[in-house]
């Protein structure tokens, strides 16, 4: 018996805009789906699965952690979302926030992230204090996910892991691209393996850096939540084998109590895990993937070479979206 999932989820292949997502079983996106946050309230509140996913959602804590002031439970992950100038903060603690579909971001100790602009086609934070990580694993042209750090602009465009310091302004790219805000209106690209320390208004350099050695807390910690991610979509995506009404989007796992990610053809996080669709599911497991020995594909994406799962993924796929040029097209765009 299919359990009851509830996704934000995209209605096609090309155009991206709000009204190309839907809640399965629920309002379209951007109605009252839940009431706002509130602590007292929700700390009382049965475990019963949330109603939807937004940019903003909470996905996860351990320790320490507050939006706006009011702590944070387990019971109220799925729940809690942040609001337009609203603020996610830890002291010892982590927490993971969901974006656009398919996009996590990931707090350390002691960092605080406010919410700017919660929408589809432009999401918008500010990181405030210490510091976050960013895993893309999807993201279209129309996607316009930007990080705003000592006062600079990063605009995230292609999948990837990116890092980023409140304290000593700097925004790292470990695998895929971005791109900053300098004076004049024009833009510096930072590739894969740099970083850029950031200054308001200014002429910025892009310097390069050893992915290994720049593997610290919050990469082992990002990389840990990845994989819980990647297991709880080989969980659920069987569940929506053969389902005429399957759109991908956030869905909801009850055995992590967490959201994962389902789109329509095979995604590998940065740090190698797969992240399955529905369709081509054979027996709880991709033809050659998770359980097939290729899970990690030849050591993984970020500092070590190879690319991340891919074979796996092409060998299930049958020259599918995953055959190249299809679904997942290489990444999103950006200003140009």
């Amino acid at each position: 018996m299919k359990h009851t999932f509830l996704t934000i989820a995209l209605a096609g292949l090309g155009a991206l805009s709000a009204s190309a997502y839907a809640v399965s079983q629920g309002p379209e996106y951007g109605g009252n789906q839940a009431a706002a946050y509130n602590a007292p309230q929700s700390h009382n509140a049965p475990q019963a699965e949330p109603g939807s996913a937004n940019p903003g959602t909470v996905n996860y804590v351990e320790g320490s952690v507050f939006l706006d002031g009011n702590a944070i439970a387990h019971q109220d992950i799925g729940r809690a979302f942040l609001e337009p100038g609203e603020t996610l903060s830890t002291q010892a603690g982590k927490a993971e926030l969901l974006l656009t579909p398919g996009v996590f971001l990931r707090l350390g100790d002691n960092s605080s992230v406010k919410m700017i602009a919660p929408d589809l086609e432009k999401t918008q934070v500010e990181l405030e204090k210490g510091r976050a990580a960013i895993e893309v694993d999807q993201l279209f042209r129309q996607n316009d996910l930007e990080i705003l750090d000592g006062g600079v602009t990063t605009q995230i465009v292609k999948p990837g892991f990116y890092e980023f310091d409140a304290d000593r302004p700097t925004a790292m790219v470990f695998e895929g691209e971005a791109q900053v805000s300098e004076a004049n209106g024009k833009w510096r690209e930072i590739k894969a393996h740099h970083d850029v320390r950031l200054v308001a208004n200014a002429e910025l350099k892009s310097t390069g850096f050893d992915t290994r050695d720049a593997q610290d807390a919050l990469y082992n910690w990002s990389s840990l939540r990845s994989h819980y991610l990647a297991e709880g979509n080989n969980q659920i995506a069987g569940e929506y084998a053969g389902s005429a009404g399957f759109v991908p989007g956030w869905y909801w796992n009850p055995y992590g109590w967490d959201y994962t990610f389902i789109g329509l053809g095979p995604y590998w996080s940065p740090f190698g895990f797969g992240f399955y669709p529905p369709w081509g599911w054979y027996g709880g497991y991709w033809r050659g993937g998770y359980y097939g020995g290729r899970f990690y594909g030849r050591g993984g994406a970020i500092g070590r070479g190879g690319e991340v799962g891919r074979a796996g993924f092409a060998d299930g796929f049958h020259g599918g979206f995953a055959g190249g040029g299809g679904f997942h097209g290489g990444g999103g765009g950006g200003r140009r």
